[in-house]
């Protein structure tokens, strides 16, 4: 058997071809074995990662986590794109453009959510189709982002970005707005501030606006604007403000007109001076605007301490607390 065409392991046994695993197992999932197809993928890889050949074990990773998602075998395809990922960090790989094109196929190929139309005028079958779509969805969701955040931590370990890198996040936000079935604004939030594409946000923000409950609205932008500066990037919350006046304008539409919505638009032009003493007066003016979240005094201690050095006097317990440690990477 010539070694042109096989494979050797550290063990002296004998590995067949990358594409001609690919090959076989792609069959075998059209075949509707998905499950067979799965184990088998996770063996070659593994052992071809054990004889340190790790760019074969992500050609075989990578093929199988793409085919099985198209086929809507969510559960095993994210089950490989997760090994994608845990395959990345063992051989030490450092984050590039190439391996980022491949998350982005394996991510592009996580099926979107379909539902039926006319709610109200379904029958008891079709609700029931309903509610199977719903938990499709959600596992969707769970699984789509536990992949990118794996990815979201590999780049933050073995790239440039502390913080992981952009991209990942802002495809980690675009699914969770577009995809979930129960919408977290402020996880969406936190990513969309990650990801370093305001403009997107902002078309985000303006789609959200136009069905969320009435008062939602103008904390979401709130939300965002106070996100972007607690982490000291006053450019792209002027660039969100000014983004955000433009897609209503074009649809004839205006911000909120609300205390809240005021108090951003004086804060954005504070941070713009040394204006520390005018920056306490806001908070306490609009102190039961900003007290409608309690996220927010926490935010404006963090912008205090970025932007005027100003120490914190304690830190935040209760449920807000995992969205700052997601902002730290602590995911």
């Amino acid at each position: 058997m010539s070694r042109m065409t096989r494979q050797q392991t550290r063990r002296g046994g004998v590995l067949p071809p990358p594409k001609e695993i690919m090959e076989k197992l792609e069959k075998t999932v059209e075949e509707g074995n998905a499950y067979g197809a799965l184990q088998m993928y996770k063996t070659y890889s593994t052992r071809y990662a054990a004889a340190e050949k790790y760019n074969e074990a992500l050609d075989i990773l990578e093929s199988g986590a793409i085919v099985q998602l198209k086929h809507s075998e969510v559960t095993c395809g994210a089950e490989l794109a997760s090994l994608f990922i845990d395959t990345l960090v063992k051989g030490k790989c450092p984050f590039c453009e190439e391996t980022l094109d491949r998350i982005r196929k394996i991510y592009q190929a996580f099926p979107k959510l379909s539902m039926p139309q006319h709610l109200a005028d379904q029958d008891d079958d079709d609700m029931e189709k309903i509610s199977e779509a719903l938990v499709a969805a959600k596992t969707r969701v769970e699984v789509c982002s536990s992949f990118l955040k794996s990815a979201i931590r590999w780049s933050a370990e073995f790239g440039s970005s502390r913080n992981g890198f952009a991209e990942l996040h802002y495809m980690l936000a675009e699914y969770i707005y577009s995809e979930s079935p129960e919408l977290d604004m402020a996880k969406v939030t936190v990513h969309f501030v990650r990801g370093n594409n305001p403009e997107k946000f902002a078309s985000t923000l303006v789609n959200f606006m136009g069905k969320c409950y009435p008062g939602e609205d103008d904390l979401a932008i709130a939300r965002a604007v106070l996100m972007y500066l607690s982490q000291g990037n006053l450019r792209d919350a002027n660039k969100l403000m000014s983004e955000l006046r433009r897609h209503l304008e074009s649809n004839q539409q205006t911000l909120p007109k609300s205390d809240l919505i005021q108090f951003v638009v004086y804060l954005l032009e504070t941070l713009e001076r040394d204006a520390l003493p005018l920056f306490r007066m806001l908070r306490q003016k609009y102190k039961s605007s900003i007290d409608r979240e309690r996220l927010f005094n926490e935010l404006l201690d963090d912008i205090a301490e970025r932007f005027y050095g100003v120490r914190r006097q304690t830190s935040f317990p209760g449920m807000f607390g995992d969205i700052f440690k997601m902002m730290e990477m602590q995911l």
